[in-house]
């Protein structure tokens, strides 16, 4: 803008189109090169990730009190994984009614991925008798 308030017609400094040009530049940057070959990209998806995903369990209602309430669950398990781990922690029978919460909010699917309830819900698990 000039002095009287118009737009003026100037162009921006050197500098600023120089730095301008190599922040662009550096944001774009793709990488060079050849694609993955569709070997490597099965491989990559059947290793199996051994990450783990801390889980609390808190008791609601009349649920017994675990010993423990903090656990190391590998984050590729389904969620039908943490349903019988906490039915040998907790002595139950299959026919034994056991209801599990994340954040007390819903129960999710036992076929769920543990690592995609992790990334959307972070806290714990819950569960109810």
């Amino acid at each position: 803008m000039s002095s009287s308030g118009t737009p003026s017609s100037e162009s921006p400094p050197p500098s600023v189109i120089a730095q301008e040009q190599a922040l662009n530049s550096t944001t774009a940057a793709e990488p060079t090169g050849p694609p993955a070959s569709p070997a490597t990209v099965i491989a990559n998806h059947k290793r199996k990730d051994t990450s783990k995903v801390i889980v609390r369990f808190r008791a609601i209602g009349n649920a017994p009190i675990l010993k423990q309430n903090v656990y190391k669950i590998t984050a590729s398990n389904k969620f039908m994984a943490v349903i019988q781990f906490l039915r040998r922690e907790l002595n139950y029978q299959q026919a034994d009614p056991l209801f599990l919460y994340v954040n007390s909010a819903f129960s999710p699917a036992p076929d769920e991925i543990v690592n995609n309830l992790y990334k959307v819900h972070i806290t714990g698990v819950n569960f109810d008798r």
